[in-house]
């Protein structure tokens, strides 16, 4: 079993950054991939970023410049980085862990408010 928990969200103005964190507790020996999902109201989960236990990291395309994905094996913690944020980024980001036998894991969410 893994364990996520994520912090950081916050209300932001449009053009700001945050980086949001998602420690990682149990398990983590058998983490695969971690990544970051978002939710914005009356729309589906959409999947942003990943990282994998080689370091190889994955984006969104309509989302590459801008967040920037990165880990602290040391912590256990995997890290989004979002710049330049808009108002469309609005939103619960999720973690998300897959471990080795394909069972996934989800943190309880973080809620991420761009105001214009």
């Amino acid at each position: 079993q893994v364990q996520l928990v994520e912090s950081g969200g916050d209300l932001v103005q449009a053009g700001g950054s945050l980086r949001l964190s998602c420690a990682a507790s149990g398990s983590i020996f058998s983490i695969n991939y971690m990544g970051w999902y978002r939710q914005a109201p009356g729309k589906q989960r959409e999947w942003v970023a990943l990282i994998t236990s080689a370091g190889r990291r994955n984006y969104a395309d309509s989302l590459k410049g801008r967040f920037t994905i990165s880990r602290d094996n040391a912590k256990n913690t995997v890290y989004l980085q979002m710049n330049s944020l808009e108002v469309e980024d609005t939103g619960v980001y999720y973690c998300n862990a897959m471990d080795r036998l394909g069972s996934n894991y989800w943190g309880q969410g973080t809620q991420v408010t761009v105001s214009s």
